[in-house]
């Protein structure tokens, strides 16, 4: 019997009963969150580790930054083929894995003493594996498990790394500060072991899995059979979606996306509030504040959404974040003030508020293929976050402060909010990808 005759049955067997009160999504949606939290945790740490990296071991800020780079850019890269092996072989082993690679390469650091070491451990273990539990994860969960409010789902998801940053970076900045930064990796290792058994346990693939109906859905969806051919399905559907200008226009403005806020403020604001005389627990609590409104702008941004045009909805987020970073070297100082307070306050809410539209507009133009085409538009993201961590110590290092790569990203930020107010409206047809 196959998959599909095995799922029609249970459901037919579920008609006879009394539906749940609260429906099976909301609990898979709410294991994701948490396991997005518990791989956030490394995400918290890149900019606690440049100043103690370069003190202990003498590596250039640039160095150290191109250990970020490689990180971001792998998280983005991995992120399709990600996306269609979870078609593949299932959500819960694909994250499984992922999670114990984040443990293995952020345990390892601790013996580190070479360069190459950072770049193999910090670069491209973890990088792999926090790909693997990228944004495309959360896309994948969404699309199968809910037909309404899916910009709410989205957004809350999404809200979960910034939330992993919020809880994450106060206690391993005091750790760093207090007993140095390797009993900080290991507390991220043990952060992303202890998430595996609640996923293995709790986490499933589809709603046919339980002999349910995707949330909001009028008919039961039939388990689809796994998608063989993974690493060359994510090449096709990037093939046939790279032939419209939507996908260039959102690749391309989701890539100044990642180089404004992972690249910059997440990698570098620690060590640029820390030249200009703040503490680094200081400057490590306002980031973790930033995570604070990050999870109410990126909820809220998921109910906009659901309700207002998602191409204007990006041009304002980005228009906004542009002007806030062409202030910002004006609020640096040795102390915590209220025009800082307001930045902070500003920047969280717009974080990563990008993200509910930008995946929105994914899935109206490319439908079935919208979870993969998403994962290239994360892997542009996070090539623009790491040419930026990597060009931003370098700037740091030829220019002694970071002022020139605040102006220029504010700078970039405008062009973004143009780009996408060029994006069509109607579907844009392909060969291989599937419309909505």
């Amino acid at each position: 019997m196959t998959q599909t005759t095995d799922a029609a049955a249970a459901a037919e067997f579920r008609t006879d009963k009394k539906p749940p009160r609260i429906h099976r999504a909301w609990f898979v949606a709410a294991v994701t969150f948490v396991t997005i939290i518990g791989a956030a945790a490394f995400r918290s740490l890149p900019g606690l580790l440049i100043d103690p990296l370069h003190q202990e071991f003498g590596w250039s800020r640039g160095t150290i930054g191109a250990a970020v780079s490689i990180n971001l850019a792998l998280y983005g890269l991995t992120a399709p083929f990600a996306a269609a092996l979870m078609d593949r072989f299932g959500i819960r082993r694909i994250v499984a894995v992922a999670l114990t690679v984040i443990a293995l390469g952020s345990g390892l650091t601790v013996w580190m003493d070479s360069a190459w070491q950072l770049l193999l451990c910090w670069g491209l273990l973890v990088g792999l594996g926090t790909g693997s539990m990228a944004l495309a994860f959360a896309a994948t969960v969404t699309n199968r498990w809910f037909t309404e409010r899916r910009g709410l789902v989205t957004g809350i998801l999404t809200a979960a790394s910034a939330s992993g940053q919020l809880i994450f970076l106060p206690v391993l900045s005091w750790i760093v500060e207090t007993h140095d930064w390797r009993p900080a990796a290991v507390t991220v290792s043990l952060a992303a072991l202890a998430v595996v058994p609640f996923v293995w346990l709790l986490l499933r693939d589809h709603p046919a899995d339980v002999g349910l109906k995707p949330y909001g859905a009028m008919e039961f969806v039939p388990k689809p059979e796994p998608a063989r051919g993974a690493a060359r399905r994510a090449v096709t559907v990037l093939s046939s979606a790279a032939r419209t200008g939507t996908f260039w226009l959102l690749a391309g403005s989701f890539a100044i996306c990642g180089a404004s806020t992972n690249g910059l403020i997440q990698t570098h604001f620690v060590p640029a509030a820390h030249d200009h005389g703040m503490p680094v627990t200081a400057a490590a609590s306002l980031l973790a504040v930033i995570g604070v409104f990050d999870v109410v702008g990126t909820i809220a941004s998921g109910w906009f959404t659901d309700r207002f045009e998602a191409r204007r909805l990006l041009a304002v987020y980005y228009a906004l974040r542009g002007v806030s970073l062409l202030f910002l070297p004006m609020l640096l100082a040795p102390s915590v003030h209220p025009p800082m307070l307001f930045f902070i306050l500003f920047y969280g809410l717009d974080w990563v508020a990008t993200v509910p539209p930008t995946v929105a507009l994914c899935r109206a133009q490319y439908g079935d293929d919208s979870a993969i085409v998403f994962g290239w538009v994360l892997a542009s993201h996070q090539v623009g976050a790491a040419l930026v961590a990597f060009l931003g110590g370098v700037a740091r290092d030829a220019f002694g402060s970071y002022d020139v790569v605040w102006y220029a990203s504010g700078a970039l930020c405008a062009a973004a909010a143009l780009m996408v107010l060029v994006i069509r409206r109607r579907p844009a047809v392909t060969s291989a990808v599937v419309p909505a």
